[in-house]
């Protein structure tokens, strides 16, 4: 349609115009559209230009940059995976019964913006492309009793990295107060081996306390009273608390400190300080040749037997058939075999029979595969007289049901059954058998940013699976070494990516088992630390063994951070440890093939 000129409205029209302006003005309800009460709006959005890292925002697969932004000096970077979409979200505080509405910049593709919890339609918008930045807004009204909603960003899985700055959540915004005070009369109260008591004064106005131990955030408590456990016998710790509510959290209360008792929960099993644990091919040959037992040296004080297998994958039914000899042609007979075990144990040697393996998946899927789990491996440790037995279950013999949400009170079969009948069988022979385990980092670290499946699906059911068993035998496991090697690169408590290749990984991975760790990032759900003698650092022995062969002065550096705190590199721990039991390497038959060079450094480093 053609446009036509107007004339300047007369004189006349502009007195009716201003009349009509009045009259508009005053009348009553609409006066809520003045400036004034635009002016009320506010962004409660905090830290939406990420200028302080990732500071108020709950993030898997993120990080802030410096480039690309769309303003200031800081914007969210995230990376989906195939089973994570990389999102940020953030809780805030808004009235009930408002209309609010939420923006901010993006770029990348399938990227997302939403609010979660409105008490009415919960929205999002996206964009499929954004070679640049794009705005994206939406808005919602909250419901007439809502005082919180969750917004958020997120990808799609396996789409690539995506980026966002500058999110607001505008509208009328809620008086938060003041941060509580500072808490008053921190004291300790029961302590034992592995936890202390805490109590502290109410604060008023506080909804909410936070615990921290040697300076780090540990766990939240509701009430006046936390018990911080996971800790190490004969150790000394420092503690303080926070009091929080809506506008923030309180400083640090002043500082009290304690020592644990001594204890033997989980028991060294006459292990030596510092022990050296590998693997020997005994049902099996491959490139590196076929060891016998008698040939295994001095060096070595555990020795894993690989590997037990399963007749079947849900079975329980577990074999031990050793080597043959047309495989292996210098196999030793069955009474030298068994002669040589007890002439390793003799001289304070510990033997171990090794579940599971690459090609070993054991799911323990009923309680009747549990109880034959239990009587065929008790067979086995009977048969050749050993002194316990390794969990090596890897692939998908662990994986976790999607209702089954928190690692300290599992609900997933295969989980609870394992659980089950390894408290059997440490029951059954006392406190001298020996448990450990040799998880892969995906089942233990990984659970840092993601658990099973998820809190909105499609993760790996696989993430984090191990926690709720190494959790629940926490007293009874003597050793645990996770296979840092055969891995992807894992988040860090620096909330840095890490990968194999040098001290740098196996430093960060064994800092957050000793250290502990929010699993999939909730602070109210802490993974505790376990003790530095339950701990072996599992490295392979030559790069034959596997992915993530590191030269003997890598692991030089890694010793010297972990148990002196020297060497570090860029990743600073969150403790020493000297007390850290030692190495674990796959396997004895690569070490010798490698010239023996993996257990001769650790010779030399720990004398």
């Amino acid at each position: 349609m053609e446009r036509t000129r107007r004339s300047r409205p007369s004189e006349h029209r502009r007195r009716i115009l201003a009349v009509c302006t009045a009259t508009v003005l005053a009348v009553p309800g609409l006066t809520a559209l003045s400036s004034a009460a635009r002016a009320a709006d506010a962004d409660l959005a905090k830290n939406g230009g990420f200028e302080s890292g990732l500071a108020n925002w709950t993030c898997t697969a993120a990080s802030t940059v410096t480039t690309p932004v769309h303003s200031g000096s800081s914007a969210l970077k995230a990376t989906p995976a195939g089973s994570d979409y990389a999102q940020c979200s953030q809780t805030v505080t808004v009235k009930p019964d408002a209309q609010y509405t939420l923006s901010g910049f993006v770029r990348g593709s399938y990227v997302y913006l939403g609010a979660s919890g409105t008490g009415t339609t919960d929205v999002s918008t996206w964009t499929q492309s954004a070679a640049d930045w794009q705005q994206l807004s939406t808005t919602f009204r909250t419901g007439a009793s809502t005082t919180k909603v969750t917004i958020y960003t997120h990808g799609w899985y396996g789409t690539g990295t995506y980026y966002a700055d500058d999110l607001s959540l505008t509208g009328p915004g809620v008086d938060a107060g003041q941060p509580p005070a500072v808490p008053t009369g921190l004291r300790t109260g029961t302590l034992t081996s592995s936890s202390v008591g805490l109590s502290w004064t109410a604060v008023a106005g506080a909804t909410g306390y936070a615990v921290y131990r040697d300076g780090v955030k540990v766990q939240t408590a509701t009430g006046t009273s936390a018990t911080v456990s996971g800790l190490s016998a004969s150790t000394a710790y420092s503690f303080q608390v926070t009091a929080t509510n809506d506008a923030g959290e309180s400083a640090k209360s002043a500082t009290v400190t304690a020592t644990t008792s001594a204890g033997s929960g989980g028991g060294s099993a006459d292990l030596p300080t510092h022990a050296l644990v590998g693997y020997l091919h005994a049902s099996f040959a491959n490139g590196a040749g076929y060891t016998r037992v008698a040939d295994v040296p001095d060096s070595w004080d555990v020795i894993d037997l690989a590997f037990g297998e399963p007749t079947s994958a849900t079975s329980g039914d577990i074999r031990f058939n050793r080597c043959p000899v047309t495989e292996c042609p210098t196999v030793e007979s069955d009474a030298d075999f068994k002669a040589a075990i007890k002439a390793k144990q003799a001289a304070g040697k510990k033997v171990l029979i090794s579940i599971g393996g690459q090609n070993g998946q054991v799911q323990l899927t009923t309680t009747a595969a549990r109880d034959t789990f239990v009587s065929s491996v008790s067979k086995i440790i009977d048969t050749y007289g050993l002194d316990g037995l390794d969990i090596d279950f890897e692939g998908h013999s662990l994986s976790l049901d999607a209702s089954d949400t928190d690692f300290k009170s599992p609900t997933t079969p295969v989980v609870v059954n394992l659980i089950s009948a390894l408290k059997t069988l440490k029951a059954k022979y006392g406190s001298k058998f020996v448990l450990s385990m040799a998880p892969e980092t995906f089942f233990v670290q990984l659970g840092y940013q993601y658990y099973g499946t998820g809190k909105w699906g499609g993760q790996d059911p696989r993430a984090g699976a191990y926690l709720p068993v190494i959790y629940a035998l926490r007293d009874d496991l003597t050793l645990l070494h996770v296979q840092d090697y055969n891995s992807g690169s894992i988040m860090g408590l620096d909330n840095q990516y890490h990968s194999m290749g040098g001290a740098d990984f196996h430093i960060a991975m064994t800092d957050m088992l000793l250290t502990g760790f929010p699993v999939a990032g909730d602070a109210n759900n802490v993974f505790p630390p376990l003790r530095p003698d339950q701990i072996a650092v599992g490295m392979p022995a030559t790069t034959n063994a596997g992915n993530g062969y590191v030269s003997p002065a890598e692991v030089t550096k890694t010793l010297d951070c972990l148990t002196r705190k020297t060497n570090c590199g860029a990743y600073t721990t969150h403790g020493t440890w000297p007390s850290l039991r030692g190495l674990m390497t796959w396997s004895i038959n690569w070490d010798r093939f490698g010239g023996w060079e993996f257990s001769r450094n650790f010779d030399s480093y720990f004398g």
